[in-house]
């Protein structure tokens, strides 16, 4: 029995050792930068027209709802005729990405120069089928910091936890130099309506103006940093002949999955408006706050939290209301230093973030749930988002009440200040990963935006209010009623047992 226990621990620990594999950082790569000349292309031309020919104008759009944003994202690849920059946390093999690659394909074909840059650790695409995106000679693929292919995953990403447990959670897609879309989406059916058993509620800004260049060049930094690796170096198919063949699969299943989807995004009547410029901007000045990629190969250190530490300063400079949007809420005792700094100066906190029933991260809301008493006690107004509150667009054109998760990361101000971005108030965004957002300096903007949270908020969540002995209850109206639960709503015993299980979680990996 002894021999055969040392013969299993042998095997195990050889497993780890070949498994503990590292990603070819080192292989070589050619710097690419944005393409600047792009003022006769037809976007740069409709992007100056879109702000009334004025060069120096930022113009922005919000796409509040997910089929409009695809739409978006669709119609401008459509239409580029230089360059599109991609960059995503994450990418899945779904409806929404076939669809996506589809269009990304097509814009290659027209001679378009594509750069696709992807993080790794939640990206479902198999390597095969980037790997024949990537041999296509307009398209070149990267993957940021990257699991090593050789070996078991498991034992490669825990071998080499301190440098892959930091991701790059940025979103970006540019097009022509001309007009970005930055926010919270990721490539996936969940993001865009598309899904029917459940929605990430989300926000992204189309913009055009001097602030794309500031996009483009976070791009660029990303792509020629030494953690962007090309996916040559990570699948090696000695035969042109079998990744041709799988091109053409791709290509077939693009073309399978995408003519009804296409046609219905880019028909809505606000990809429309958009595609006439009915609809006008809003005109303002803003600027990208961004992380710096040497962030993940750095130590948790304040001295690298760009985005978090610009937006704390932000916060203090408000002047009557701060609301947050964020699906992950973890303020740790630094935040609720803050917002009771914020309160004692009279600044009114609305917060709406995720409930236990709409969290797709039972483990945050657990951390979430200890601080939620501070927060009241602080005078914070905090919303969470009910389950059943998602409105789905089916293909027969119904709607039915599904999961909703809220994924939206927005931060409105004083109703003339918005940021809207990839960053969580969690410690993961805050230490671990990269994030970036947009800071608009807009009151048409922050007004309009303002009005629409205080009127969907309340039909899209429950308000957590505590009563004088600290006991939790949630209010909501729903079908005309007011609601009143005692219970986290909406959820089972066991998700209530889960919640409580996963306080063990260590709070600084949330």
């Amino acid at each position: 029995m002894r021999q055969v226990f040392s013969l299993v621990l042998v095997t195990c620990v050889a497993s780890v050792v070949v498994g503990c594999a590292s990603a070819p950082l080192d292989y070589p790569k050619q710097e690419s930068l944005a393409i600047e000349d792009v003022s006769e292309t037809l976007q740069g031309i409709e992007a100056l027209e879109w702000v009334d020919g004025n060069p120096e104008a930022n113009g922005f759009y919000p796409l509040m709802e997910g089929f409009d944003a695809f739409g978006a994202r669709l119609l401008l690849m459509d239409l580029a005729e230089k360059a599109l920059d991609a960059q995503y946390f994450l990418m899945k093999p779904d409806d929404a990405g076939l669809v996506f690659i589809g269009k990304m394909v097509a814009a290659a074909d027209r001679g378009v120069r594509v750069r696709f840059l992807l993080d790794d650790i939640f990206t479902t695409v198999e390597d095969v089928d980037l790997a024949a995106l990537d041999a296509h000679p307009n398209v070149e693929v990267r993957i940021l910091n990257p699991i090593a292919r050789k070996g078991v995953d498991v034992f490669n990403y825990l071998g080499h936890f301190g440098l892959l447990n930091r991701r790059m959670h940025n979103k970006a897609f540019i097009v022509d130099n001309s007009v970005a879309i930055v926010g919270g989406r990721n490539i996936a059916s969940e993001y865009f309506q598309l899904e029917s058993t459940g929605e990430f509620f989300d926000f992204d800004m189309i913009s055009v103006g001097p602030v794309v260049r500031q996009i483009s060049s976070q791009f660029d930094n990303y792509w020629n940093h030494e953690l962007a690796v090309p996916m040559a170096a990570l699948f090696k198919e000695d035969d042109p002949d079998k990744l041709a063949a799988k091109y053409e699969e791709l290509k077939q299943e693009m073309a399978a999955t995408g003519d009804s989807v296409y046609a219905d995004a880019v028909n809505t009547d606000v990809i429309r408006k958009l595609d006439t410029m009915e609809i006008r901007p809003f005109i303002a000045p803003a600027r990208l706050i961004v992380d710096d990629p040497q962030k993940l190969l750095e130590d948790v250190d304040e001295q690298h939290q760009i985005v978090a530490n610009e937006l704390r300063e932000i916060f203090r400079e408000a002047e009557d209301e701060i609301i947050i949007l964020t699906p992950y809420l973890i303020p740790r005792k630094e935040g609720i230093a803050l917002v009771n700094e914020l309160r004692a100066k009279g600044i009114r906190i609305t917060i709406v973030t995720n409930s236990l029933a709409t969290n797709n991260h039972t483990a945050v809301h657990s951390s979430y749930a200890s601080y939620r008493k501070d927060l009241l006690k602080a005078g914070v107004e905090l919303w969470e988002a009910r389950a059943d509150a998602a409105k789905i667009t089916l293909p027969d054109g119904e709607t039915e009440l599904d999961k909703l998760t809220l994924h939206t990361k927005a931060v409105l101000i004083d109703s003339k200040r918005v940021f809207a971005g990839s960053l969580n108030f969690d410690p993961r965004s805050i230490d671990i990963n990269t994030e970036m957002g947009l800071l608009i300096d807009s009151p048409a903007l922050g007004e309009f935006l303002t009005k629409d949270v205080r009127k969907s908020v309340p039909e899209i969540a429950y308000q957590v209010k505590m009563d004088d002995s600290g006991k939790l209850s949630w209010h909501a109206t729903i079908d005309g009623e007011q609601v009143v639960e005692t219970t986290e709503p909406q959820t089972s015993g066991w998700q209530r047992f889960n919640a409580w299980f996963l306080k063990i979680a260590p709070e600084k990996q949330l």
